[in-house]
């Protein structure tokens, strides 16, 4: 049975050190991108949330990193995913090469664009499913980044 996670940061923890780097870096990117997101599991991954919807996941494998779902409606960028596009709505970053931060912050702004009027307050969103940022744990975050910055 597949272990079950209750926060972002403990289904971070369970992948190896240097693939934990990787998914902290995807998910500071994410949130540079989409700033008032909050967080969550969701099918037992990693689920930014905007107004208290999944907008974002991102998901550790053995082999590679994925984020879903793909944005739609912005040609530049789909021209861009071509290379990561690994099924319907999956993006896959293989690990050992160069992860594309700023191409995952894109997404998550292009999703976020995209998404519907009411996304975009924090009806919804419970005070656990926030960022740090959100509950007021500026300097958690703080120290967090400086942290993996080291």
């Amino acid at each position: 049975m597949a272990a079950q996670f209750t926060t972002v940061e403990e289904y971070i923890g369970s992948f190896p050190a240097d693939v934990q780097d990787i998914l902290r870096e995807v998910r500071r990117t994410i949130y540079d991108a989409v700033p008032e997101a909050g967080e969550r599991i969701s099918y037992g991954i990693a689920a930014f949330t905007l107004g208290g919807r999944d907008l974002v996941y991102f998901a550790g494998w053995k082999n590679h990193i994925s984020v879903y779902p793909v944005p739609t409606g912005d040609p530049d960028l789909t021209r861009d995913l071509t290379p990561y596009l690994a099924a319907k709505g999956t993006l896959k970053f293989p690990l050992g090469q160069p992860v594309p931060y700023s191409l995952i912050g894109r997404v998550a702004a292009g999703l976020a664009r995209s998404a519907p009027p009411d996304c975009t307050d924090e009806r919804g969103t419970s005070e656990e499913g926030k960022s740090p940022r959100q509950r007021g744990r500026a300097a958690d975050w703080t120290e967090e980044s400086r942290e993996r910055s080291d």
